[in-house]
């Protein structure tokens, strides 16, 4: 078994998705399909392309993205590894929604429409297991639309470091990383990063920004860390 099959193989046993589906399918996915490999910032689907096929991340990561009508680049989500994207056209065969890019150096195996339907009709466990996933996503759409809807850049920009932020609260992004995840621009989320710094709320460095007063941000979305 080479790497490239041994890693697929992996993937897929992690999958929520494809877990359920017993070996002998799993392998008909594994063997219907081709490698891809994209460089940082590689195209994978563009908005409008067909949906012939759903990909696994085998390594690197995916965004999801589009353009605001004023050129802005909107992020939606982003997926590494064990990830199943692409599934929702490749479902009902329609056009893609967004755009899914390279946010580093990725691999992915490209699982074809069709045998990725005769593999939920043959066990419709793995469909189950399916629906649930794109529900969750659904929710998680939906919480973020909500917050877009309620909260102001300041609130928005405060429960995303609140939620992202990681060992030693730090958050790991660049400045124009988070303005993209929000939808704003730049400029916009550097002016008000750097009033909380001057504040003492945030630090900013060349690894991301360190969160130093997470209450007073949980205050701007209403809610006290945990």
């Amino acid at each position: 078994m080479t790497l490239a099959e041994r890693t697929l193989d992996a993937a897929m046993a992690a999958s929520p998705i494809l877990a359920p589906l017993s070996a002998r399918t799993r392998q008909q996915l594994a063997t219907s399909g081709a490698l891809i490999t994209l460089e940082p910032g590689g195209l994978l689907c563009q908005q409008g392309d067909p949906g012939d096929a759903m990909f696994i991340v085998l390594e690197g990561e995916i965004e999801i993205r589009t353009s605001s009508l004023d050129g802005v680049q909107v992020r939606f989500a982003s997926f590494g590894q064990a990830a199943v994207i692409g599934e929702m056209a490749a479902l009902d065969g329609g056009v893609r929604s967004a755009d899914m890019v390279a946010v580093r150096r990725s691999t992915l195996w490209r699982i074809p429409r069709s045998t990725l339907i005769d593999a939920l009709r043959a066990e419709p466990t793995a469909a189950v297991a399916l629906i649930a996933e794109l529900a969750g996503r659904l929710r998680v759409a939906n919480a973020a639309m909500e917050a877009a809807r309620t909260l102001d850049l300041g609130g928005r920009l405060a429960r995303l470091l609140l939620e992202t932020m990681g060992q030693k609260s730090l958050v790991p992004l660049t400045q124009t990383e988070i303005a993209r995840r929000l939808g704003a621009s730049r400029e916009k989320v550097n002016r008000k990063l750097n009033t909380w710094a001057r504040q003492d709320w945030v630090e900013l460095g060349p690894s991301g920004v360190r969160v130093l007063a997470p209450h007073a941000l949980a205050e701007l979305v209403g809610a006290a860390p945990s």
